[in-house]
């Protein structure tokens, strides 16, 4: 079997901004809950078997206490953001497992669901569905991988490597001195892409990096300036890679045998109702019906 572990954040941004605005019966905006759960349908027309999805029930979190710049819900769209607790309840109702963070993030409950996953011998392939970098650091060989459906990639431990120069043990550090704006942390000034790849690339890690800049690799360029730069500011880019770095103590699920979708529950009919969406029902029954044949 295969784990395929869903961004529903990240999801759910993507349709917002994707497709038509839509109204369920009671004038509640929900376009963007139905094209997430008409996408995960086609995982489960396709064959997927096992599949979790993973959401920012809140957006703030507990990076928000270590760092005030810290990522938070202002200027998000509030029809944006009122379809988050209908897209998990449509979920679970759809028999998908959900989880919803509040303390954590979406991206630690991937994290830690594809290192449980990754565990059980009877799963061939975990892949993590999203483009997020934050989830490269996930990445282990070709079992698992990234993929990015909306441009069919599928990203493994090389793919990584090809794209970021570093291995995915190093994209913590890679992004503590590149820094996140998506995340809201600016990294460590002077140190762009390039020089961080060339650096981690060596080094692997913060802490690996020789104090003199005499020391370095001879291919790295401008040394003194990298070195001057970063331990000037060692304790902000500790912090950065604190902030970059997926917790993988979330709860998840027991065993992965929780994450086999069923079928719909009874009450997926009365979500469909509401969102005036029959055709969705309809495929989602007949999937149903077809799993448990």
């Amino acid at each position: 079997m295969d784990a395929h572990l869903v961004d529903g954040t990240y999801e759910l941004f993507r349709h917002y901004f994707a497709v038509p605005a839509a109204k369920d019966v009671n004038g509640q905006e929900i376009g963007a809950v139905r094209g997430v759960l008409t996408s995960v349908l086609s995982m489960i027309e396709r064959g997927a078997t096992h599949l979790g999805v993973a959401t920012d029930h809140v957006v703030e979190s507990f990076r928000n206490d270590l760092y005030p710049g810290y990522k938070t819900s202002e200027g998000v769209a509030p029809e944006l953001l009122s379809q988050f607790p209908i897209l998990e309840e449509a979920l679970e109702a759809m028999g998908v497992m959900v989880w919803p963070m509040v303390e954590f993030e979406a991206d630690d409950a991937l994290a830690s669901a594809a290192a449980k996953a990754a565990l059980d011998n009877r799963v061939k392939q975990v892949l993590i569905c999203t483009p997020d970098k934050d989830l490269s650091q996930c990445v282990v060989g070709t079992r698992v991988v990234q993929l990015d459906r909306r441009h069919d990639i599928v990203r493994d431990e090389p793919g990584v490597v090809a794209k970021f120069g570093v291995n995915p043990h190093s994209i913590p550090d890679y992004l503590a001195v590149v820094g996140d704006s998506a995340d809201g942390f600016p990294g460590v000034a002077g140190w762009g892409q390039k020089a961080a790849a060339l650096v981690l690339s060596q080094y692997r890690h913060l802490e690996g990096i020789p104090k003199d800049w005499r020391e370095w690799h001879a291919s790295i360029r401008r040394p003194r300036v990298l070195s001057e730069s970063l331990f000037s500011a060692w304790n902000d880019a500790l912090l950065f890679r604190t902030l970059a770095t997926l917790r993988l103590d979330v709860p998840v699920f027991d065993t992965v045998e929780d994450l086999r979708w069923k079928g719909p529950r009874p009450n997926f009919e009365e979500h469909c109702r509401r969102m005036k969406s029959p055709d969705l029902l309809r495929r989602t029954v007949a999937a149903g019906s077809a799993r448990s044949r």
